[in-house]
């Protein structure tokens, strides 16, 4: 399979389910496996997203940034909140379960951190659309805008990320026994299967 890659360093294969990725190795049958492929996926995209803004800062909008930003779009659109959702389903239940201090702190500290994020993407989007649309010459753009906003995004998932892979979900794993990830991948796979 040839893979090519354009200026801003995306790349281009049309059989991917996310333009700009490979999908993960693991699939849902392998939860926590998913999980973490899911984070390498929010640490590429969040990547791609800091190209995008170095690349309006340095040549404005062009149809190979707006690209890119569509790849963003598309994988905080559709895949982070699913993400956010098994996390809260499974995950964080689970621990919460455990009434152990440190872990409880760090779970309400993640739930804190998705309404942020949530929160947060709800204003980066709009800069990203209005990327595609000053594109077309049909929207105002401010660039300052989508700086700052991205810039908070990326921050917000900086720590989280780090604490769920270093302490959450080793926690999770321990307490995991194969029927609660059966029915955990099970779930998993109706809710994606629904939401199609």
């Amino acid at each position: 399979m040839k893979i090519a890659v354009n200026s801003i360093g995306r790349k281009q294969d049309q059989d991917q389910p996310f333009p700009g990725f490979s999908a993960p190795s693991v699939g849902l049958d392998q939860p926590f496996e998913m999980l973490s492929a899911c984070h390498e996926r929010v640490q590429r995209t969040l990547r791609l997203l800091e190209k995008v803004v170095t690349h309006v800062q340095a040549h404005g909008s062009d149809a190979k940034v707006v690209d890119a930003a569509a790849d963003v779009l598309r994988y905080f659109d559709l895949a982070a909140p699913r993400h956010h959702e098994d996390e809260e389903l499974h995950v964080f239940p689970l621990l919460l379960q455990q009434n152990d201090g440190a872990l409880t702190k760090a779970v309400v500290r993640m739930q804190a951190d998705h309404l942020q994020m949530t929160a947060q993407w709800a204003r980066l989007r709009e800069s990203l659309v209005g990327l595609g649309q000053a594109s077309g010459g049909s929207a105002p753009f401010s660039v300052l805008t989508l700086v700052q906003e991205a810039a908070k995004f990326i921050a917000l998932y900086a720590d989280h990320v780090h604490t769920e892979d270093t302490l959450l979900y080793p926690a999770a794993i321990a307490l995991a026994d194969p029927a609660l990830l059966a029915r955990m991948s099970a779930d998993m796979r109706a809710r994606r299967t629904v939401s199609r």
